[in-house]
């Protein structure tokens, strides 16, 4: 898979783009008419004005841009955004912000970025027991002992 179809749904909408050879996620860009606020503690739904085609066996996922979300105090309030392979619509970023001040977002600002994955869908099956290991039922924080 080289290639994922983006439909641009309305005008201004920008194709995700990737900010250096050797980055992993594409930056997501808003869409909107003029800019938004986000108070402290309110989720704003942010379009991006497109709707991709993810392959048959692959997911979108949708996660924090790291200057957004240091800096600034806005990332995703999902954490990471799925897109199935069976989703055409558009693509929209939750962003919450979790800061003390208001945040506003313009037109064409990176809000998010995407990464294409494969993805396993494994039957689940019922079991009477599972193989033991070292770790076995230790939880949070089990390993740091």
């Amino acid at each position: 898979m080289n290639t994922v179809a983006v439909k641009l749904l309305r005008s201004g909408a920008m194709l995700p783009t990737y900010g250096t050879e050797g980055a992993a996620g594409a930056d997501l860009y808003a869409c909107l008419e003029g800019s938004v606020t986000i108070q402290p503690g309110q989720t704003v739904f942010v379009p991006t004005g497109i709707a991709l085609e993810v392959p048959r066996g692959f997911a979108g996922l949708v996660y924090a841009r790291s200057g957004l979300a240091c800096k600034r105090d806005l990332a995703p309030a999902n954490k990471v955004g799925v897109i199935d392979s069976d989703y055409r619509g558009e693509i929209i970023v939750a962003l919450h912000n979790h800061g003390s001040e208001a945040r506003q977002v313009e037109h064409g600002e990176r809000v998010a970025q995407l990464l294409i994955t494969p993805v396993l869908t494994p039957v689940f099956q019922a079991a009477e027991a599972l193989s033991d290991t070292a770790r076995s039922g230790g939880g949070f924080g089990s390993t740091g002992k």
